[in-house]
């Protein structure tokens, strides 16, 4: 069994830290703990790894937000990844803070990087996971809250974060989604 866990950000040093970029983290964490490191390949950053009998594929995609279903959509061609062993990583702006939700499918709610995946998949019926990155900003300014850096309060709780979403993957790709749901949301 095989497995694309994608994770949404923007590459370039600009974009480390910020808030839009917490599948990339959650994405590094991942690859860490499997002693798998990325490399750069077409439209994307790639690693792979065997996982408790299951061969897990990481990408980071190299096109920013707004274009990441290209990536998305060319890896899942090319490794043949079926629609419900694809995982889609991302920030939400409409979940506290550290708050995570996982789905087996659903709409981009506003977000470009899911919405460009739904367009170019032609379709919403791949399970996603949503990690809260709340919503403190002015009315008008939510591009310039997803691209600030975390508080230092939110960054010393990154890692909280990142062993939790660790668990969901966990979760997810040896016991299945409607098992990951009902033990993380």
């Amino acid at each position: 069994m095989k497995f694309l866990i994608i994770g949404l950000g923007n590459l370039g040093s600009e974009y480390e830290n910020t808030r839009h970029n917490i599948g990339f983290s959650i994405l590094d964490h991942l690859a860490s703990e499997l002693s798998v490191s990325f490399v750069e390949e077409k439209y994307g950053y790639y690693a792979s790894s065997r996982y408790k009998s299951r061969t897990l594929h990481f990408l980071k995609p190299s096109l920013f937000m707004n274009n990441s279903g290209k990536s998305v959509k060319f890896w899942k061609q090319k490794l043949k990844i079926n629609f419900e062993n694809l995982l889609v990583i991302t920030d939400d702006l409409a979940l506290d803070f550290s708050k995570t939700r996982l789905k087996a499918r659903g709409s981009d709610g506003g977000h470009n990087g899911l919405k460009s995946i739904n367009d170019y998949l032609h379709s919403s019926m791949y399970p996603r996971l949503r990690v809260g990155i709340g919503n403190d900003f002015k009315r008008g300014n939510q591009s310039n809250y997803v691209l600030e850096k975390f508080s230092d309060f939110e960054t010393s709780e990154i890692k909280f974060i990142k062993e939790k979403c660790h668990k969901i993957v966990d979760c997810y790709v040896t016991q299945g989604i409607n098992s990951a749901m009902n033990n993380f949301n």
